[in-house]
């Protein structure tokens, strides 16, 4: 904070209640507040009072004048503009919390998050990000480097835990023992983490720390198929056996786990908290069905699933550009609609490729990746429109080279993992609303 000084510029000597000291305890202690003090005479003489005083935060400017001379009324009269300078302060450098704000937030990223990765790390294809209750931020990735980045750094391992300042406070990872093309990950009301591939045929939970598997849904390299390969037909219904899981979310009542058993397969699979099999639904649809909105009708790739607030489970079809929402008995209740600039279904790239809800408890917007545009959409989650954006395909700070997943951690900031170019994980914080 600068020093308050006299229209000549000297520093402000001591004069009774407005010392520089009681001014420095009046003032608020907040970066980017500045104030000016304007006098009718000589600072240095007794008796001699402010005129003027003016508050500068970014963007805004109090200035008031100062009819009267009587130093205990003056003394009020700044603390008063302080505070009312210090919650216009408050306002400007720290934006209002997602449930207060009446309009969608707007977003910017940030440029210092995460931290350089250590030991000259390289990251492949960053499959998926997911966040924990503490928003630690983790990441899988699939390991596809370059000769030449293998030559020059180092392979990363498949899983990177962050905090929440970017830095690595965990790592770990057999490639041989995960699932192939890693793809999807969630955390349990236990902590626990879950994991699946695009390729393997199986999910995986986890001790949050990676020190123990607890579980697994499906064998490893055996498929749902005719001839149980990935090269058989999909069959789309073992109750043991899954094909290419894209997803996993765990029901926080009951320890249900939900499985967009995407890849191959168009179903959303459920099993108990055991992994036995409850029920299932889905099934491949024609392009006259997604375009007509039929539920459960899924357009190639069940890419993604999360469970809402409201006890409903959002479905991502991607190639159909629309999130499909059924109860949890998988009785359809409505569509979203995500077209944009897409000229006809099947669309290869998609407008929803993944979806997260913001953090407050009526889970007022959703935030799809939309893959077809490069960019996030904000959904009004009552409505189903968008109503705001980020993000632009490129290879710059806040642009995206295949977006393909995200996860919004407690404060609202949003993160997004980018696969084939981009091999990224960004970081998208609330700057205010749009």
């Amino acid at each position: 904070m600068a020093d308050a000084v006299s229209d000549s510029g000297r520093p402000l000597a001591r004069d009774g209640a407005l010392s520089r000291n009681r001014i420095r305890e009046e003032l608020p202690n907040q970066p980017g507040v500045i104030a000016w003090w304007r006098t009718s005479g000589n600072w240095g003489r007794a008796g001699c009072i402010p005129k003027v005083v003016r508050y500068t935060v970014p963007g805004v400017e109090i200035k008031a004048e100062i009819p009267v001379k009587k130093k205990r009324i003056i003394s009020s009269f700044i603390l008063a503009v302080t505070f009312v300078a210090f919650v216009i302060a408050l306002g400007v450098l720290r934006p209002e919390p997602l449930q207060a704000q009446a309009n969608p937030p707007k977003y910017e990223v940030d440029p210092y998050w995460p931290k350089p990765l250590p030991d000259a790390w390289v990251t492949g294809e960053l499959g998926t990000v997911c966040v924990d209750a503490r928003d630690h931020v983790l990441v899988l990735n699939r390991r596809k480097l370059t000769d030449h980045e293998l030559e020059a750094g180092r392979q990363a391992p498949p899983v990177i835990e962050f905090d929440r300042d970017g830095n690595v406070v965990n790592s770990w990872g057999d490639p041989n023992l995960l699932p192939k093309l890693l793809h999807g990950c969630s955390f349990d009301r236990d902590g626990n983490l879950w994991i699946g591939g695009g390729w393997g045929g199986m999910v995986q939970k986890y001790t949050h720390d990676g020190s123990k598997l607890l579980l697994q849904i499906g064998r490893k390299d055996v498929y749902d198929s005719s001839d149980g390969t990935s090269n058989g037909r999909a069959l789309n219904s073992s109750h043991t056996l899954l094909f290419k899981p894209a997803a996993i979310a765990v029901d926080p009542s009951n320890g249900d786990v939900y499985i967009a058993d995407g890849y191959g397969n168009s179903r959303v699979a459920v099993f108990d908290r055991n992994g036995g099999f409850l029920h299932q639904w889905g099934r491949q649809g024609t392009k006259a069905e997604v375009e007509a909105g039929v539920g459960g009708a899924f357009m190639l790739v069940v890419h993604c699933l999360s469970i809402g607030n409201d006890g409903l489970v959002y479905v991502c079809d991607r190639q159909g550009d629309r999130l499909q929402v059924f109860d949890k008995m998988g009785n359809f209740r409505r569509n979203i609609q995500i077209r944009t600039d897409s000229p006809q279904l099947p669309d290869e790239s998609g407008t929803v490729v993944w979806m997260d809800f913001s953090p407050d408890p009526a889970q007022k917007y959703i935030y799809i990746v939309n893959q077809h545009n490069e960019e996030v959409d904000i959904i009004d989650h009552a409505s189903g429109q968008i109503v705001g954006r980020f993000g632009r395909a490129g290879h710059q700070l806040g642009e995206f080279n295949h977006a393909h997943s995200l996860a919004v951690d407690s404060k609202g900031n949003v993160f997004v993992a980018e696969v084939v170019g981009g091999q990224r994980v960004q970081k998208f914080k609330i700057v205010g609303s749009q």
